[in-house]
């Protein structure tokens, strides 16, 4: 029996998705488990699998943005008759109204350039202001019906063409093959307007200056969105700390024989330990309400060639540092290989976004809708610092916080940092 193949839900935040690329064409058989078609949905792509067999009859949605649970092919037997359901999906489809050709033609129509030898059409009043004005209406562009210079098409031209050119400007203008009327001042045109004039548009020869238009893909339509409905939302507030990184160096070098880990790696856990202690960072306005968490689903950022996607480490708090290694570098390969799944994308709470391998000294991240707080990781390097009155080397980092002020004073923010600083020189504080 013929039946619809529709937009799947893929996860629980799933409203829509951009179909674009059908694998099967319609006329071929289909087989329970096939590849029909590919969606794209929050930053990644997701190859839907067909869920009966039989013969694809109609593709209905070709390559575009469609709800989910929404038809977009039906798939039956080869000669069952589909019309039925063809009725169905034409009454779900609302027509556009015929009003859009009817506006075209009442809008108003351009200026119409004269060919050569045409008689030029001039009212008796615009060629008595175009006498008055010592303007030549040969070269004056009507915008009248069927192309006639008005008298406010005579004005028009004067008013452009009014400034005066010096006459030594006018001879060097001539020589060089300059149109003094393209120089555009306020002022009388000199001789170094024109020659100014001359050298840019040589200059612009010969850098052949060329723009070239690229549609954005749905990942960065989709960021692009997300950052302006965070700066839209959220009345964001920067802090900045330095940290000694030296603790977390000789961490890493004590663990490196049993499992290696990263700096990204150890400031999960880390953050995700003092954020229990500051809840509002780690917290979500509804309406007039602020839900706090005992928990945190930690978003790491990864960068990909098309855009940034944010994989989440979910309960963060409660997972050992191996784990949490693990799983970063697992979600990392599988972002890069657009092999998550669009619920490892959702339910975060709080973001890391490290840029210190560019070698970035300070950044403001943006925060992460509906998330109230970001925090940036940039590059550690080694400087001299006074310890007891003497001068000592040490790897500095700087921490970036970006917080919501909604939810998150700056004395909060700057008592999170304070002790994010103090467990990130003394990590051994996570034991006790």
């Amino acid at each position: 029996m013929a039946e619809f193949i529709v937009m799947p839900k893929m996860g629980l935040t799933m409203t829509k998705g951009l179909l674009t690329n059908w694998r099967k064409k319609e006329g071929d058989t289909v087989n329970k488990g096939d590849i029909l078609f590919d969606v794209e949905t929050d930053k990644i792509t997701n190859k839907i699998e067909a869920k009966t067999s039989g013969v694809l009859r109609k593709i209905l949605v070709d390559k575009d943005t469609v709800n989910i649970l929404v038809p977009v092919a039906i798939i039956g037997t080869a000669d069952e008759d589909i019309s039925e359901l063809l009725e169905q999906e034409a009454g779900t489809v609302e027509k556009a109204a015929p009003q859009k050709e009817e506006a075209q033609k009442q809008e108003a129509a351009p200026a119409q350039e004269r060919k050569p030898g045409e008689r030029v059409k001039i009212s008796p009043r615009a060629k008595k202001t175009a006498d008055e004005l010592n303007v030549d209406f040969n070269l004056v562009t009507g915008t009248g019906p069927g192309g006639a210079i008005t008298e406010d098409d005579i004005r028009k031209f004067a008013e452009r063409h009014k400034t005066k050119v010096s006459p030594m400007a006018a001879v060097v203008a001539g020589q060089l093959g300059v149109d003094t009327d393209n120089i555009e001042k306020d002022t009388r045109i000199m001789k170094a307007d024109v020659v100014k004039y001359k050298l840019d548009e040589n200059l612009a020869k010969y850098a052949d200056p060329q723009e070239y238009r690229l549609p954005m893909s749905n990942m960065r339509k989709i960021i692009a969105e997300r950052m302006l409905e965070s700066v839209q939302t959220s009345p964001s507030v920067s802090f900045n700390i330095r940290v000694d990184t030296t603790g977390m160096k000789q961490l890493r070098e004590e663990l490196k024989d049993t499992f290696k880990v990263s700096y990204t790696d150890i400031l999960v856990k880390i953050v995700s330990q003092v954020l229990l202690e500051y809840p509002m960072l780690n917290s979500t306005i509804d309406g007039d309400e602020i839900i706090t968490r005992n928990y945190v689903n930690m978003g790491v950022a990864v960068a990909l060639p098309a855009g940034l996607l944010v994989p989440v480490v979910r309960y963060s708090n409660v997972k050992g540092l191996k784990d949490i290694s693990k799983e970063i570098k697992d979600l990392g390969e599988r972002a890069k290989t657009n092999n998550l799944m669009p619920d490892e994308l959702s339910g975060g709470t709080f973001t890391i976004s490290n840029l210190g391998m560019f070698g970035i000294e300070s950044f403001t991240p943006i925060i992460n809708q509906p998330e109230v707080a970001i925090l940036g990781v940039n590059a550690i390097n080694k400087e001299p610092v006074i310890i007891n009155d003497e001068v000592v080397v040490k790897p500095m980092m700087n921490l970036s916080l970006t917080a919501d002020h909604r939810v998150v004073d700056g004395a909060v923010a700057a008592e999170f940092l304070a002790k994010l600083k103090e467990y990130i020189e003394k990590p051994g504080l996570l034991l006790l």
